[in-house]
């Protein structure tokens, strides 16, 4: 389900987050406690770089390491990045599932047929539609431009007890959680003046 892929994946973001800030908090402590000489006054007078680290740089398997590490967090950033891109909104809904098989829409069909219905509600200038999370049980996301003098109130009386009420009986459900934002389009700056 794709509401859970997307928890998933946020909860994904935090725990990596959370451990390298961990990993780069410790290494800045560590860095701090041995500049202060906790750990001895031989290691905060040493050089960073001291003979037995560059014993160690000059070994030849250490170019081979430092590669395959770099290739390692190169993958593990670019899956981090395609996991950010991913769309929540469902493929298909479906609307009947039995022991011969399952009767599905197309998302974009229910989802055309509710901004056509709410395009033609008086003062609304644009309407945009997402169902997502789930295809047994989606959630609404609707997003209205109005009219600067546009009726908010009786737009969203029309939204909740026609159009929400047409798409939760097309799909068959109880209930569709739906978040609705409205948003007003600013008056023209210069508005033309018809002349009789």
């Amino acid at each position: 389900m794709t509401g859970d892929r997307s928890r998933r994946s946020a909860r994904g973001n935090r725990w990596g987050l959370a451990v390298v800030g961990v990993v780069l908090l410790a290494a800045g402590l560590a860095s701090l406690a041995a500049g202060l000489g906790l750990f001895g006054r031989g290691l905060a007078d040493s050089a960073l770089l001291g003979p037995p680290v560059r014993e160690v740089l000059g070994q030849q398997w250490v170019p081979y390491v430092v590669v395959a590490a770099a290739v390692v967090a190169a993958f593990l950033a670019l899956r981090w990045l395609m996991a950010q891109g991913f769309n929540d909104t469902v493929g298909r809904l479906v609307l009947e599932r039995g022991d011969e098989g399952r009767v599905e829409m197309s998302e974009s069909v229910a989802r055309g047929a509710l901004e056509e219905e709410v395009a033609d509600y008086p003062g609304v200038r644009r309407v945009h539609a997402r169902l997502t999370e789930s295809t047994d049980a989606p959630h609404l996301r609707l997003a209205l431009t109005l009219d600067a003098d546009a009726d908010v109130a009786g737009v969203w009386r029309r939204v909740r007890s026609e159009a929400l009420a047409n798409l939760r009986r097309a799909l068959d459900l109880e209930q569709v959680p739906t978040v609705v934002r409205m948003s007003m389009t600013a008056p023209a700056k210069n508005p033309r003046r018809i002349l009789a």
